[in-house]
């Protein structure tokens, strides 16, 4: 059987109750090397790079990369890149720090599975946490994130039209896309795909947003297409219209209670739908056949 993979991630300025809660719970699924590089953007204070990195030093981490400046689109997989050449040959478990994967058995079964596939890949789908009325809130290390943001939806497929699908392992020879979104000519195999509960939805993550939209629009962070500045649009565009929280009422969201504990009953048929179905927005104006698009009330 593969043993289990190390598990490399870029890592921006989020809080260190994050961090620290981030590498229990991969440790609690037997990941025991962590090959992570951090980036800060120019507006992160010293103070506060320093003590992300004091963190991840006290966890018994040690950094491989730490680099400051732009959050071009190519930053992060470059940074990524570095880590799997210096992960070496072998399966790569890829996430980042606000992703907390649940897998349906240990993940050596899971790893197991992803190599007698040949596909080189396992795949996962975000499921977006928000706090129960939709604020973006902070949270309480004491209590947790399921405490925090106990309802769990598609924000990022219905209402930012972003693509939802996440490369969860990849083997070393396999080239994965940035965002780890999509691995080119190698589709995971793997039906349901794997729970991503994506814990964005936090406090100040809609300065986060105006931030990359802001530099985005005026070319400071460089990007290769519209979908980021688009999705920060939409994202933006939603908060002011809802009094600056996630419309969690909202039937096209269709949010529910979750947990990290358990898989929801209603992730198998949904996830695996929503994998097989998912395309790119159509062009403005145009309805792509089949595409799910927000509707107003989202």
């Amino acid at each position: 059987m593969p043993a289990l993979p190390p598990l490399i991630s870029v890592i921006g300025p989020v809080e260190p109750a994050l961090l620290t809660f981030w590498v229990h719970h991969y440790r609690a699924l037997g990941i025991e090397r962590f090959l992570l590089a951090f980036h800060f953007p120019e507006h992160v204070a010293p103070e506060r790079r320093q003590q992300l990195l004091a963190t991840c030093r006290a966890l018994g981490i040690i950094p491989v990369l730490v680099s400051t400046g732009p959050w071009h689109e190519h930053t992060n997989p470059q940074l990524r890149d570095a880590l799997r050449e210096r992960a070496g040959t072998g399966w790569h478990l890829l996430a980042d720090a606000d992703e907390f994967h649940a897998y349906p058995a240990p993940l050596t079964e899971v790893v197991a599975a992803a190599d007698r596939s040949q596909t080189g890949t396992a795949g996962g789908l975000m499921l977006d946490r928000v706090a129960a009325d939709g604020a973006l809130t902070g949270w309480d290390a004491a209590t947790g994130l399921d405490a925090a943001y106990p309802l769990g939806g598609f924000l990022t497929h219905h209402l930012l039209q972003g693509d939802p699908r996440k490369i969860v392992l990849a083997h070393s020879g396999v080239p994965v896309a940035s965002g780890q979104h999509l691995a080119e000519g190698h589709r995971p195999a793997n039906r349901p795909p794997v729970v991503v509960h994506h814990f964005k939805w936090r406090d100040g993550v809609r300065q986060d947003v105006e931030r990359r939209a802001a530099h985005s629009a005026d070319g400071t962070w460089q990007t290769a297409s519209p979908a980021r500045l688009a999705e920060a649009r939409r994202l933006l565009e939603h908060l002011q219209r809802h009094g600056g929280r996630i419309a969690v009422g909202a039937p096209r969201l269709n949010f529910r209670p979750v947990s990290l504990d358990t898989i929801p009953v209603w992730w198998a048929a949904e996830a695996t739908r929503l994998v097989a179905t998912w395309r790119p927005p159509a062009p403005k104006g145009q309805k792509e056949p089949g595409s799910m698009i927000s509707s107003p009330s989202s």
